[in-house]
């Protein structure tokens, strides 16, 4: 057995829950964890500050936010628009709300280092028309305790008795799929042929 058989990095066929609209276009990494926040050793704890200054006053009281509705504490799949993940690259933005519980998202479309970001976390970003985004948005914020079913594989979406088409990144998907998603442990399982390729290098 090679080290890489070793490696356990889990395949993501699919991913299934409940959802959380979080509605905007252009909502940026700095909203989603402002960057007083991210002044940590470890991401651990982040999850608590994930979308703060939206969800709390300055006397931190809580502001109508859909993170702070009871409802959908239990949610993992987070329903979003258009451009969800810009600005700055900060990686604490999915490390944020992956601990907040968050698995995968569903959206009109994503900045792409976020998208990779959370791809290297091994939660998928979905995407689809602003027309199906919005369909889902309103079926869970009526019906929170709805399942949501995503099939990576084969780029789908169900919810209630609704299937709809979603894109899936060829890249990402694949990643996900194969299980390899998690390029630091391949590294790590590949160290020997990276230091032996090193060492045949003449100017390493």
């Amino acid at each position: 057995m090679t080290d890489t058989d070793e490696v356990e990095i889990p395949e993501v066929e699919e991913v299934s829950g409940t959802g959380i609209p979080i509605r905007g276009n252009d909502i940026d990494t700095d909203q989603i964890i402002p960057a007083r926040f991210m002044k940590v050793v470890t991401f651990d704890g982040l999850g608590e500050f994930s979308f703060f200054d939206l969800r709390f006053d300055e006397d931190d009281n809580e502001k109508d936010h859909p993170m702070n509705e009871e409802r959908f504490q239990d949610a993992n799949i987070m329903v979003v628009n258009n451009n969800f993940g810009c600005g700055s690259s900060r990686e604490h933005a999915p490390q944020a709300l992956m601990r907040w519980g968050i698995d995968a998202f569903i959206g009109e479309s994503f900045a792409e280092i976020f998208a990779g970001n959370c791809l290297a976390l091994g939660m998928p970003t979905i995407t689809a028309d602003q027309e199906t985004v919005e369909a889902i948005q309103d079926y869970i914020d009526k019906y929170p305790d709805t399942e949501i079913d995503i099939d990576i594989a084969e780029e789908t979406v169900t919810y209630g008795d609704t299937t709809v088409e979603v894109t899936v990144n060829e890249g990402q998907r694949k990643a996900l799929v194969d299980g390899i998603w998690d390029t630091t442990a391949l590294m790590k399982a590949n160290q020997q042929a990276i230091d032996e390729t090193a060492d045949e290098l003449a100017y390493l």
